[in-house]
Parts: structure tokens; sequence; C-alpha cells
């Protein structure tokens, strides 16, 4: 049984989150600190708005990392279009991450965590939600994911993730050379 909580704030969350991201990203993509700096910007009004998905025994199988209006200013890569946006980006949420173990993937969960995610961005007024989807995810399944709850393509990226010195699943290497396509979801 797999269950979609809050992401937790203390020190033993941030170590499981950060096993949980080297595993399924690649190893340093997010730092600790970097990790703790999420966590306590994805609260508004007391809401923790990035989620986590856990099995029975608290394992992390899942996350959708989550910015609410006023709590972020960029994405983790290269570019961004708030001009070709429906709404000002003080109004707008953004979905930082969302990934999930290879042994749970395809079975619905990202949905799931991001529909979440969105009801409680909806409860506070949030009036849209952008993201860079990867454009080189299997079968392009990012972009799928993301279409299927209604967002639509703004803006397409290269070499997004390309000034951040981690070892990406795809490439294996650094610099990361994949490909971010900016799409935004109106909730109004």
């Amino acid at each position: 049984m797999l269950l979609i909580r809050p992401l937790g704030t203390d020190a033993h969350e941030i170590e499981k989150l950060k096993e949980f991201t080297d595993r399924e990203i690649g190893v340093d993509y997010y730092s600790d600190s970097e990790l703790k700096d999420i966590a306590q910007r994805s609260r508004l009004g007391g809401m923790m708005h990035s989620l986590v998905l856990v099995d029975r025994e608290d394992r992390i199988l899942g996350i959708r990392m989550t910015f609410p209006p006023g709590a972020w200013s960029s994405g983790k890569g290269r570019g961004l279009s708030p001009h070709l946006w429906p709404h000002r980006p003080d109004q707008t949420a953004y979905f930082q991450s969302l990934f999930l173990a290879v042994e749970i993937q395809g079975q619905g969960w990202g949905g799931k965590l991001s529909q979440t995610a969105i009801e409680r961005l909806k409860s506070c007024g949030t009036l849209g939600i952008v993201c860079h989807s990867w454009k080189e995810s299997p079968n392009n399944s990012s972009f799928r994911y993301l279409n299927k709850l209604g967002f639509k393509l703004v803006a397409e990226f290269t070499d997004y993730w390309s000034q951040i010195s981690y070892h990406c699943t795809r490439c294996l290497a650094p610099p990361c050379r994949c490909t971010a396509q900016e799409m935004y979801l109106q909730l109004v």
C-alpha cells in the first residue's frame, strides 16, 4: 500500500529525500541544503505543497516538489517565459520536480501526486502552474502525463539543465544536454 503525504522538513526526511533523488534523478542533482530550502519554500499559509509518495515503511518512492506563488523566481535550469503565460508569476505556482522510483512508474502515481498538489494550490487561490517537462523522458512520458492533466506547451529550452553539475540518468555525465518543455496549466 502506498500513501501520498506532505513532505516533512526534519533532517531525517531530508536525508531520505536526498537518497531518493540521487538514485532516481542523478547524483547531486539536489544538494542537502537545496532540499532543505525546497522544503521551506514549499509552504504557504501553513500548508505544505510538496508531496511524497511512501510505502508502509515510509520509504520515499515518489516526489512532487511544488512551490506556491511568491515562493519561487526561476526553475532549476535555464529559461522561463512569463510573457507567454495567462497569469503573472506572483499568481503562478511552479512544479519543480516529479520523480518516481522505477518500480512504480506507469501505474498512475505521477498523476495522483500532481492532482493532489493541484487541489492544494487551488485551495490557496493559485491561478496557474508552470513547469518544465523533460522532453527526453522515456516515450516523452513527462509531456504526456502533464498534457493529460491539462498543461499546454509554452516554449522549449535546449540544454536546459546544462549548468547543473550532476550525472543525468540519460546523459550519464555532465553536462546534461536534455531539453525542457515549458508547460502551463491555467486553474481559473
